[in-house]
């Protein structure tokens, strides 16, 4: 009879394996879904809710909880492929080892005495520099929003920014991908906000049209 092959381990958050899973899923227009391996009590969210993936950007996927009317984003380390974490593996035993009988002390001289060396002074730790993301969300209905995540905590509800604002302040970033990014979203929401002013424009020349007929009558 074959031997057995051993399944392989589910690992405590997203691999490289499962992000690249998971952009596939999502390139094919399949669901995407991960789950949380720690509660948002802020959200109602508890440890291991579902979440439905809406993109993937590196290691940063951004996800929409069940229950949530928002998207979130996370790292690849928060969030893992099962609803309940894998249990953790049995220590291996160690092999006790017999000792051999110790040979008999030879006399030695008592050693002479010496002077205990200072004790060095305790290391103050140097205390790690907190890291800050900033998430801007933008649609073609000329919608902004932008959410904080500090360090390792959750990210901040997102909140509502003027389009202003943001093309403002990714000028003043000077990245020329960012800004190449924003200044094609607020260029679709000008196109659609001129389209809409020529549709309305020629509803209210006809109701003139219209009123005028009527008048004469």
């Amino acid at each position: 009879m074959p031997p057995r092959r051993r399944s392989t381990p589910v690992a405590e958050s997203l691999t490289s394996d499962d992000l690249t899973k998971l952009a596939t899923a999502l390139t094919e227009g399949r669901r995407a879904t991960v789950y949380l391996r720690e509660g948002v009590p802020s959200l109602g969210l508890d440890a291991g809710s579902s979440a439905k993936v809406v993109s993937i950007a590196g290691t940063t996927v951004t996800v929409r909880p069940r229950g949530v009317d928002d998207e979130l984003p996370y790292e690849a380390d928060e969030l893992r492929i099962t609803k309940t974490a894998p249990p953790q593996p049995e220590p291996a035993k160690k092999a006790v080892r017999r000792k051999a009988p110790a040979p008999a002390a030879a006399p030695v001289a008592a050693p002479a005495t010496v002077p205990p060396a200072p004790k060095p002074r305790p290391r103050t730790p140097k205390k790690a520099t907190q890291s800050l993301t900033v998430t801007i969300h933008g649609n073609a209905d000329n919608e902004w929003s932008v959410a904080l995540t500090r360090g390792a905590k959750k990210p901040q509800r997102s909140r509502s920014v003027t389009p202003e604002s943001v093309d403002a302040a990714v000028r003043e970033l000077g990245d020329a991908t960012a800004r190449d990014a924003v200044t094609s979203v607020l260029n679709a929401a000008r196109e659609e906000a001129k389209r809409r002013v020529e549709e309305l424009s020629r509803e209210l020349a006809a109701a003139k049209e219209a009123l005028a007929a009527i008048d004469k009558a």
